[in-house]
């Protein structure tokens, strides 16, 4: 089947139209260079409170109503409350208190790469201006001669401009920049369990969007994901995967990340982190995440909603209240169904961000999700919205929270997010497993192996329908052979095991092993390509 594209409102046509004959003379806009604040700068902390993302393939329209009975699990004990907050254009973003902000406790930060961005977003005229400090712990237990860094903006022609780059304050000039690579020459070796201290920077001439791209700016809005340099994880090499025409291709360590941001006056920031004011500045602090993502519109309305400490805000569009505040029920219950079966919510607080794309999108703290899904929506949990929402919510643990290689490797975040739908509604809405397998999953016929890397695919269909899609079933039958209580002990084993690390199909089967000790040869000899 096609997949979906998004279709954009006739009067939001109208007024791209209009914007787009101003590009011309606000491309010639420059704001200037950020200068740092005067207020203490980020200091790690002993405590911690989680290519590229995941963008998830969307269901028919439409319902089917064949209903069975299923099991029901003890409900959520937390309940969603909804707080409707419409802020206009002149109003500045939400802020939290710093007291609010400080990191869930947790082991091992003092040596996690962490990152201090002061960023100038101009808004009107598409560019950021920015000035990137990059604290790296070597943690490899080799001593390295180089240092590799992601450079995604440099794959969108001359959206990248670096203009300078120190190690430990000294000017940095024996480095290659090659398409997303940018490799480091250290002139002398970096020992294992010592840290350097790189500073860059850099300008983004932020790129139109394209209707398949989520990075870039479109007539209403700017998406900046996987937009600033970030040191790959070091595992038996360099990790960075070439790009793919569809699924993920990078890979990324945990890390602690402060963005200090200005912008125009008017515009709301969604981001992967809660605010604080500081002066002129605007400060985010993400801690244990694999990146930070942010979304600015000057017409965002935002409502609000709590899953006991977790904040949950949604930005949207005018026109799409109805949508909006029904999914806002629907996270908080993915949000409260997700921490009593896996494990706390990673982060401080979620952003939920409508914007034009094919589809939904995960990043740490913030889900993106197609304003075809707000358009579509007509109440209940029987829906795109509903399905792929919850699907990149469970991306918050899956992804976020345990890391994997999503290039070579990507069922083990899809599969057991896509897995976690199932999961979500036979914790919410019973009445709606069956409708979930068709409309869902058995609607797309899939087969394949589980454990097909992006590469190996020949379209996207086949790609979702043995990864996704198939996975689903074999997690389900695994669920099913080795009971609903060991497999819930397992997830949350699991989770807690690999929190912030990376976890591989070798780890996924051991712990398995570990947890209950049955013959499931017979099922990843018919799931799996290769025999764990």
């Amino acid at each position: 089947m096609t997949l979906h594209r998004c279709t954009t409102p006739f009067t939001r046509v109208l007024r791209f139209a209009y914007f787009a004959s101003l590009i011309a003379l606000l491309a010639a806009c420059a704001s200037p260079a950020p200068s740092a604040p005067a207020f203490p700068p980020f200091v790690l902390v002993t405590q911690d409170p989680n290519a590229s993302p995941t963008p998830t393939p969307f269901q028919p329209s439409g319902t089917i109503d064949n209903v069975i009975p299923s099991f029901t699990p003890e409900p959520p004990t937390a309940t969603p409350t909804l707080t409707q907050t419409a802020i206009p254009a002149s109003s500045t973003p939400t802020t939290v208190s710093a007291a609010t902000v400080a990191p869930p406790p947790s082991a091992g930060t003092a040596s996690r790469t962490n990152y201090i961005l002061y960023a100038t977003l101009d808004f009107t005229a598409h560019t950021l201006d920015v000035e990137e400090t990059v604290r790296y712990y070597n943690n490899t237990g080799i001593a390295l001669s180089d240092i590799v860094l992601s450079i995604q903006p440099n794959l969108y022609g001359n959206a990248f401009l670096l203009n300078s780059i120190t190690q430990d304050n000294t000017a940095l000039t024996t480095y290659t920049l090659d398409s997303q690579r940018l490799t480091l020459n250290l002139s002398q070796p970096l020992q294992p369990n010592s840290a350097t201290t790189l500073n860059l920077k850099f300008n983004l001439n932020i790129p139109a969007k394209s209707s398949g791209e989520i990075f870039g700016y479109d007539f209403n809005q700017i998406n900046l994901v996987d937009w600033y340099p970030f040191v790959v994880p070091y595992i038996n090499g360099w990790v960075l995967h070439d790009p793919s025409s569809f699924g993920e291709h990078l890979v990324y360590d945990a890390s602690d990340v402060e963005l200090n941001l200005k912008t125009d006056s008017g515009v709301v920031v969604a981001a992967s982190a809660p605010s604080e004011q500081n002066g002129d500045w605007t400060r985010y602090r993400l801690y244990g995440a694999r990146t930070f993502a942010l979304s600015a519109s000057d017409e965002f309305l935002v409502s609000e909603s709590t899953v006991g400490s977790v904040v949950i805000r949604s930005y949207y569009f005018d026109g799409y209240q109805a949508a909006n505040d029904g999914f806002l029920v629907i996270a908080g219950e993915a949000v409260s169904t997700f921490e009593a079966n896996f494990a706390p919510y990673p982060y401080q607080s979620l952003a939920i961000v409508q914007t034009d794309i094919h589809d939904g999108q995960e990043y740490d703290g913030l889900v993106m999700l197609a304003t075809d899904f707000y358009a579509q929506y007509s109440g209940g949990a029987r829906n795109n919205l509903a399905t792929i929402g919850v699907h990149e919510i469970a991306h918050q643990w899956w992804y976020g929270l345990v890391g994997s290689d999503q290039a070579i490797e990507p069922w083990l975040d899809e599969a057991l997010s896509t897995y976690s739908e199932r999961i979500f509604y036979e914790n919410n809405y019973p009445g709606n497993i069956s409708w979930w397998w068709q409309f869902r999953v058995d609607f797309f016929k899939p087969a394949g192996f589980v454990d097909m890397p992006v590469y190996n695919a020949g379209s996207q269909r086949q790609y979702v329908n043995a990864v996704y899609l198939n996975g689903a079933h074999f997690i389900d039958e695994l669920r099913e052979r080795v009971g609903y209580g060991n497999f819930a002990k397992f997830l949350k084993t699991y989770a807690e095991r690999y929190s912030r690390g990376h976890a591989t199909p070798e780890n996924f089967f051991a712990l398995l092993r570990e947890t209950i000790n049955i013959d499931i040869s017979d099922l990843t000899t018919r799931y799996f390509s290769t025999q764990y």
